[in-house]
């Protein structure tokens, strides 16, 4: 996996025309998360913190995957994302 594929993926999944579910972003998120640290290293948040919460248990379903896989599924994501969700035309 080519880093800059990564780095380009990182910038083009934030100007989507539409935005995602939660559920696609939390699988952005955890995988990002996978690729840029690796396993999960922090404590689940109090059961007040929601956000964090669900941020936190998307990185946990991504546990165990080795930073170039998340890298190679993050890019893979984003692609389907800029077809599904549009991206905008380059001029």
């Amino acid at each position: 996996m080519n880093p800059s594929e990564f780095d380009r993926a990182v910038e083009d999944v934030k100007v989507l025309k539409q935005r995602p579910g939660y559920g696609v972003l939390g699988d952005v998120y955890g995988l990002y998360k996978q690729a840029t640290v690796g396993d999960i290293n922090i404590e689940r948040p109090s059961i007040f913190d929601l956000a964090g919460r669900g941020k936190w248990d998307a990185w946990q379903r991504k546990k165990g995957l080795s930073k170039e896989e998340a890298m190679i599924a993050y890019v893979d994501l984003v692609e389907d994302l800029k077809e599904r969700f549009g991206f905008p035309d380059i001029m």
